[in-house]
């Protein structure tokens, strides 16, 4: 996605949409959407399995309906021909089956069939995954080549490289949570290989550069990433966490338009789905753009950004009441956190930064990603930037980096929440708390403020953010320390000479 004034315009770009249709394409597109829904009932049926021994209480799904697998691990399902897959939400204690790292949950239906079995089989995994990780993966968004190589063998290495000082034995699983790639499908294989290089097991949630803006309506939109990926709504379990992916991504039917929107279909699938998940349990939603933000307040705006924000989001948090709810997800290529009922989003900084354009995004966190580690039903969780130690959390700038503010020392937090504390000392002294006040982080305003930067994508902006904290030094100030906190008890620090 794009900056804060591409959001309020829903996201309108590109050459040529003005442009008349010519007679052959509007015929094209007039025999494409010539036929009628097929309601033509479809009976599906067969065997969730290992090694042929079924196995029971599996939730099977057409994307409307949902039923459980009795206790030979057979299931029947009534469906109809509008259903594309029948698939499966993994049980916990079960392997993620895959292919070169993307994960295979689904079976098409073939068209023409009124009768189709479909089995699946699973391996139990040798490990408890009561405790597991998993990492978050917003907006790779390569647009080309240069960007698709940085992501091969920069970003998806230091994956990999994470994963293996957890060890051998760590149950590790990923999301890619939307704008795979930028409007440029053929790209598509380059994701594919940045997955396989991280050898991490990898869902994927679809994002609104990932869809196919020649469509004419939403239901079109989401085809060639169906095509490779499978649903663009389904559910997994690892442990004791409930996994869920949802498309908020409403295409409105004309190119590069879109909504924050859950559709009625998604919310009644979701609703069956929880169904079966006892009340209490976490559960984790990931889906592309923000169920809710901070960009309204903080640009004092009359109203939400409707691309930049769900719409509807009052019913997902009435669906998710009865749980420990954690919601992902990414489109702002900026670092938040927003505590809403009883729900904690996560919204991620951009894998791709500022749009492959230098090393952080337009608020100031670094290109990076978010990690999971899993025990039981709590999670604890950090920013990972690219190229950096895990215990990089937070950046100090000296006095004069903010121009109006000459005197006083700035620190970005990027992964702050509430629960978070940011102390100073002073030659050592203790001088409590920072201020936090809303913000452009001075490292992104000298890479991407004024109409000529940066020079790849020169639309991007610094981005106001909430992270930010500030303390005046006195003048005998020699060293400033800096302790950041997270909720968790996990200190951070680091100094600087004044």
């Amino acid at each position: 996605m794009f900056r804060r004034k591409f959001l309020q315009s829903l996201g309108t770009i590109g050459l040529g949409l003005g442009l008349p249709v010519s007679t052959v394409q509007a015929q094209q597109v007039a025999n494409r959407y010539e036929q009628k829904y097929n309601l033509t009932p479809i009976s599906l049926k067969g065997k969730v399995h290992q090694n042929g021994k079924g196995i029971a209480g599996v939730a099977v799904t057409d994307g409307l309906n949902i039923v459980l697998t009795d206790k030979a691990g057979r299931y029947a399902l009534n469906s109809n021909a509008t259903s594309e897959f029948v698939y499966i939400s993994i049980p916990r204690g079960y392997a993620f089956p895959q292919e070169k790292g993307i994960t295979q949950f689904f079976k098409p239906i073939k068209a023409g069939n009124t009768a189709i079995t479909t089995d699946f089989e699973l391996q139990q995994l040798t490990t408890d995954d009561t405790k597991h990780n998993f990492v978050v993966w917003a907006d790779p968004q390569i647009i080309d080549k240069s960007d698709a190589e940085q992501l091969i063998t920069v970003s998806a290495p230091d994956l990999k490289n994470l994963v293996a000082q957890y060890g051998s034995n760590t149950l590790m699983h990923a999301i890619g949570c939307g704008d795979l790639v930028w409007d440029k499908f053929e790209l598509f294989d380059d994701y594919k290989k940045a997955v396989e290089v991280t050898g991490v097991p990898f869902f994927q949630v679809i994002g609104n550069h990932d869809m196919d803006i020649k469509a004419r309506t939403d239901d079109g939109s989401a085809q060639t990433f169906k095509s490779l990926f499978g649903p663009s709504y389904y559910s997994f379990n690892r442990g004791e966490i409930h996994y869920v992916v949802l498309d908020d991504v409403f295409f409105i039917g004309t190119a590069k338009k879109y909504i924050g929107y859950l559709t009625e279909k998604q919310l009644q699938w979701l609703e069956q789905d929880l169904s079966y998940v006892k009340p209490g349990t976490t559960v984790v939603v990931s889906l592309h753009i923000p169920v809710n933000s901070g960009n309204k307040r903080r640009n004092n705006l009359k109203e939400d950004a409707i691309g930049g924000v769900v719409s509807n989001r009052a019913e997902l948090y009435r669906i998710l009441k009865s749980y420990k709810a954690h919601i992902m997800s990414g489109h702002t290529h900026v670092c938040e956190k927003v505590l809403e009922e009883n729900t904690i989003e996560h919204t991620h900084g951009a894998v791709c930064g500022a749009w492959w354009t230098g090393p952080i995004c337009t608020d100031g966190t670094p290109s990076g990603y978010g990690v999971y580690e899993v025990n039981g039903s709590d999670l604890k969780w950090y920013y990972k930037s690219v190229g950096k130690d895990k215990n990089h959390q937070f950046r100090i700038y000296p006095k004069g980096s903010v121009p109006d503010r000459p005197d006083e020392i700035v620190v970005n937090v990027w992964n702050w929440d509430p629960e978070w504390k940011v102390t100073w000392f002073e030659n050592g002294n203790n001088k409590g708390e920072m201020k936090r006040e809303v913000g452009l982080d001075p490292l992104s305003v000298e890479l991407h403020a004024g109409a000529a930067l940066p020079q790849k994508h020169k639309f991007v902006d610094p981005t106001l953010t909430d992270h930010l904290f500030f303390a005046k030094p006195s003048s005998q100030a020699k060293e400033i320390k800096i302790e950041v906190t997270d909720r968790f008890g996990q200190v951070f620090s680091d100094s600087l000479t004044v």
